[in-house]
Order: structure tokens, then C-alpha cells, then sequence
């Protein structure tokens, strides 16, 4: 692999506007659920539950087994060929498991841009669309660009965003229980 690829494959990683663009897919699909103002300004209840959906929606193989777990039909995920052994697919493990620690300051970049609602009940951040973020998401939702990640946020949602985070945790380390064992930055394989 020349160093050319790899850089250019560190600078998309690092490129903060398509994980927004991904954040924002998967928040509509959660908002898309929510029947009133209430509900959803707390579409997500967690920046730990965000970073697991988040999680299997970034992972199509790992969603795949999910559904496969639930008895679902996980041919619905349309996995390609390439994702299952391209190196964007395989998962590094960070410091609390497959999530990435960079949410916060995603949260706060959609914030700023007024694209989302962030509150704070006990010690869970509720996480919402504002009327710019949802139509935005909708405008990225109906870009052919972002067909598969549409059609995959709608999926992780309706199969486990009514989880709580902990249930979640859970069930995806009881689907994939070679998450608990890796070491850090080592790669999960598809």
C-alpha cells in the first residue's frame, strides 16, 4: 500500500464533514420516529447510545450481524463486496470499545451550526435536530450519494434504537464478543 493512499485515507478519516454528514443521516432517521416537539428534541438520549448506533451504521458488517441476531433480514444491509475487505471497514478498537471519542466535538460542530439541540437531563445529554437540521438531513437523505447510508440509518434505528444505551452495549458485545477482548488499536476483521 504506497503512502500516497494512506494519507489520502487518513485525510478523509480526519475529513469532520462526512462524519457530520453520517451523524446528521442517522439523528433524521431517529427524529423521523419521534412524534412530537418533545420527543424529538431528544431523539438520542446519550452520547454513548449516539456512538453505538453511530457504530453499526459506519460498520455495515457489524449491523448485518445484528439483524442476523434479531432475526431480521441482514441481506436488507446490501453489504458490498468491497466493504467487507476494504480497510475502512475494519474496526479499531478505541478506549471504551469500538466508539470513537471524537463526539462531543462533532456534537458541538452540528451545535454551532444550529443543525441540532443539545440537553442535558440528570447525566444524559439529549440530542435533537433543530427545523435546519432536519431539512438538511433530508436534503442529504435524498442525495443519491447517500442512498446506502440513508437506507442503513433507517435500518439501525428500527432495529435497536429503541434500546436503551446499556442494552445496546450490551447486545452488540453479545453479537460481536470479539470487541471485548481486543486490544487498542488493533482491527476488528468484517
Amino acid at each position: 500500500m504506497s503512502l500516497r493512499l494512506l494519507t489520502a485515507m487518513a485525510a478523509v478519516e480526519n475529513n469532520d464533514d462526512l462524519h457530520l454528514c453520517r451523524l446528521l443521516l442517522l439523528l433524521g432517521s431517529a427524529d423521523a420516529k419521534k412524534k412530537t416537539a418533545e420527543t424529538k428534541a431528544k431523539a438520542i438520549e446519550g452520547i454513548t447510545k449516539l456512538a453505538k448506533l453511530d457504530y453499526l451504521l459506519r460498520y455495515p458488517t457489524s449491523l448485518e450481524r445484528v439483524l442476523q441476531r434479531l432475526e431480521k433480514d441482514s441481506r436488507a444491509v446490501g453489504v458490498l463486496a468491497r466493504e467487507r475487505t476494504s480497510i475502512e471497514t475494519k474496526m479499531i478498537r478505541f478506549r471504551y470499545g469500538p466508539w470513537d471519542a471524537r463526539y462531543r466535538r462533532w456534537l458541538g460542530l452540528l451545535h454551532a451550526r444550529r443543525l441540532l439541540t443539545l440537553g442535558v437531563k440528570g447525566n444524559t445529554v439529549e440530542i435533537g435536530l433543530t427545523d435546519d437540521g432536519r431539512k438538511l438531513a433530508e436534503q442529504l437523505r435524498q442525495d443519491p450519494l447517500n442512498t446506502d447510508l440513508a437506507r442503513r440509518s433507517d435500518l439501525t434505528i428500527n432495529a435497536v434504537g429503541s434500546m436503551t444505551a446499556t442494552r445496546l452495549k450490551n447486545f452488540v458485545y453479545e453479537t460481536i464478543p470479539e470487541i471485548v477482548d481486543m486490544k487498542w488499536g488493533k482491527h476488528l476483521e468484517p
